[in-house]
């Protein structure tokens, strides 16, 4: 059965925007696991547009205390390093908090949103001592990846547990030519394939970016996906519906 971990940054986002502490992050992350979440995923960014270090700090704590069961998941790019506005660098952030999953991703500083995976093909060197870097402060290490599969092989070789399977081509592939088009069976296709072959390596795999209540269910299809880590839309549609209520809608997308 597929887990969702909920992503929190438009709460801080929303947040950050007052300056205040009011939408509350940790009360968020509450809701959520409250209402089935079964993970909580962050990604704090060198500009600190939304998670701030505070808040991994806080989250952490929440889980321990409260939640000890529960997968704190931190996303981020592993050669992030501290700036003056106070980012501590990701190495610094998965030290103190050692999440249960760091997600790694090929995103530079000022990137608005993940938009691909990594191109594995030269030298990984530095990345692979990230990864048993991270390992060694006891986290499970996901690479957010394309569906190539040369790519997921190479992930595979230079240590990683577990991919993420970078979902925006599905999802628009959905909102261009709709659930049942060929485009969207195509690309389903091709996501499977990437599942089924990732599984075979012996990798966990993981997907986000842009899922939906639209696109899940033909997404969860792959048997393979053992986590989904949404956040925009789902926040979004917590606008709409409440967060509480939002979160067990994207819970039965995703069961079925």
């Amino acid at each position: 059965m597929i887990s969702l971990s909920v992503n929190l940054n438009k709460i801080a986002l929303l947040r950050n925007a007052r300056g205040a502490n009011t939408p509350s992050v940790v009360n968020a992350a509450r809701t959520v696991l409250n209402n089935g979440g079964q993970g909580i995923t962050v990604h704090p960014r060198p500009d600190m547009r939304h998670i701030r270090p505070f808040d991994v700090t806080d989250l952490a704590s929440l889980l321990a205390d409260e939640y000890p069961d529960i997968e704190f998941n931190i996303e981020g790019n592993p050669f992030a390093g501290a700036t003056q506005q106070g980012y501590p660098g990701f190495d610094a952030l998965i030290a103190q908090a050692q999440p249960a999953q760091a997600t790694l991703v090929p995103d530079s500083d000022d990137q608005l949103t993940s938009d691909h995976g990594f191109d594995l093909r030269g030298d990984n060197s530095q990345l692979q001592e990230k990864i048993a870097l991270y390992q060694s402060l006891g986290s499970r290490v996901s690479l957010f990846m394309d569906p190539d599969l040369e790519q997921i092989q190479l992930a595979k070789q230079i240590g990683a547990d577990r991919i993420e399977l970078y979902t925006g081509p599905f999802a628009d592939a959905v909102n261009t030519h709709g659930v049942g088009a060929k485009q969207t069976q195509q690309s389903l296709a091709q996501f499977t394939s990437a599942a089924q072959h990732a599984s075979q390596l012996g990798l966990g795999v993981n997907a986000g970016h842009d899922l939906d209540l639209v696109n899940l269910p033909l997404f969860r299809t792959i048997v393979e996906v053992q986590e989904v880590s949404i956040g925009h839309a789902l926040i979004s549609d917590a606008l709409d519906h409440g967060l509480a209520a939002t979160v067990r809608s994207y819970l039965a997308a995703i069961q079925g």
